[in-house]
């Protein structure tokens, strides 16, 4: 009997891992899959590649704004009809895409995308958490974050296969195909993790002062800030990654996977790492070993940079290591941070997902411009970054009301 029991506590835990993952593809594939169309999309529509951008910008700020939107609703409406009406949304954008007249249509469109496809980002992280708690939360976290590492491997050259075989607009088509595939999953084999009796007011005063009741919580928003100082540090190199490629190691267009492929493996061994040593590790545990192997990685980054010709090597391998410490401390701070909010945790999440990515847009639009001309200046950024990150940390760590009982937020 205990070993049937074992048994489907395991198959519940892959069903959701792989429930959950499909559900955070959404984003990345909507961001990468289309990049390599950017020049016959602008030839077609005869526009600027400052104009193609903005369908990237647009996108990310819908994204991020509407994050703050999902999370509350999915406490008040449950987590599977938020997914379910966000998804159908996203799959009615994407068809507005493939048939764009227009910029100005295309653009419109992605910002469709971009309000929809957080929905299931943020939601997902939420159903972890509702069907989970302590080294099983763990584990199926780390798996989550394991298969969604592939993503922005993957996307780029899904992408790039469909433009060349089909053109620019079979890629939206196949993101029509995606989001309909998560509609139907959802539809058929996610179960409600949040019962009636969970929910909390959908009404915009109450959510409003749930938002500001946790924006004041210093302990939640202290881990929301690591988080983002980590990304930040690895996101450097992202953002920056057109100098790297091009004016640091001399590569070309097409040999940009000789940066992600590693960067991809390093999230993947972090993610496979944290989720063996659940239940071994508390999540305080894992997370001050993931900044002892960013820290070192960022130090011998630094020193590299200062004193050793730059190389692949050099520049890319201690990158790939910070990346594996991160992806080991990413699941347990994410767990920390809902657990604080257990019954706010949509809201928590959007809170979390909202955090990341406005800091990415400031990497992106202020410090990596600033900083990629120089591989020191990137070093000294990503280990300035990891300092801030692991200070909080130890203050957090240090924090009397860590232990209290969790705030009621309405």
């Amino acid at each position: 009997m205990h070993e049937s029991a074992h048994h489907a506590h395991r198959h519940l835990g892959l069903r959701f891992t792989f429930t959950v993952a499909l559900l955070a593809m959404l984003a990345p594939f909507s961001i990468d899959t289309y990049l390599p169309s950017f020049p016959d999309i602008g030839r077609e529509f005869a526009v600027s590649a400052v104009a193609l951008q903005q369908t990237l910008s647009l996108y990310l700020l819908a994204f991020a704004t509407m994050m703050l939107v999902y999370g509350p609703l999915s406490d008040a409406y449950g987590r599977k009809n938020v997914v379910l009406v966000s998804t159908a949304v996203y799959v009615a954008s994407s068809i507005g895409c493939a048939l764009a007249p227009n910029i100005h249509w295309l653009l419109l469109m992605r910002i469709g995308q971009g309000l929809s496809a957080s929905g299931a980002l943020v939601v997902g992280r939420a159903i972890i958490r509702d069907a989970f708690a302590g080294a099983a939360a763990q584990r199926v976290m780390s798996q989550v974050m394991l298969i969604f590492a592939l993503a922005p491997a993957v996307a780029p050259v899904i992408g790039g296969w469909l433009h060349d075989a089909f053109g620019w607009r079979s890629v939206f088509w196949f993101l029509v195909l995606l989001g309909l595939a998560v509609w139907l999953w959802t539809a058929f084999f996610l179960p409600e993790t949040l019962p009636p009796v969970g929910r909390q007011s959908g009404k915009p005063r109450v959510i409003a002062t749930a938002y500001l009741k946790a924006l004041g919580t210093l302990r939640f928003m202290i881990l929301i800030a690591i988080l983002a100082c980590n990304f930040g540090g690895f996101f450097l190199y992202i953002a920056g990654s057109p100098d790297v490629m091009y004016r640091h190691l001399h590569y070309g267009a097409n040999e940009f996977w000789r940066l992600f492929v590693p960067l991809v493996a390093g999230l993947m061994l972090g993610a496979f790492i944290s989720g063996r040593i659940a239940g071994r590790f508390s999540h305080r545990q894992a997370v001050t070993a993931g900044f002892g192997i960013m820290l070192a990685a960022a130090v011998a980054n630094l020193g590299l940079a200062l004193w050793i010709p730059h190389t692949a090597w050099t520049i890319i391998l201690p990158v790939v290591v910070y990346a594996t410490g991160m992806s080991l401390a990413t699941p347990n701070l994410s767990l920390l941070a809902l657990e604080v909010f257990p019954a706010h945790l949509g809201l928590a999440s959007a809170l979390q997902g909202f955090g990341q990515a406005g800091f990415n847009a400031v990497v992106a639009g202020l410090l990596a411009p600033l900083l990629s001309s120089q591989v020191q200046f990137l070093a000294s950024g990503m280990l300035m970054l990891n300092l801030t990150g692991f200070v909080l940390w130890m203050v957090w760590r240090s924090r009397r009301d860590v232990r209290e009982s969790v705030p009621a937020l309405a």
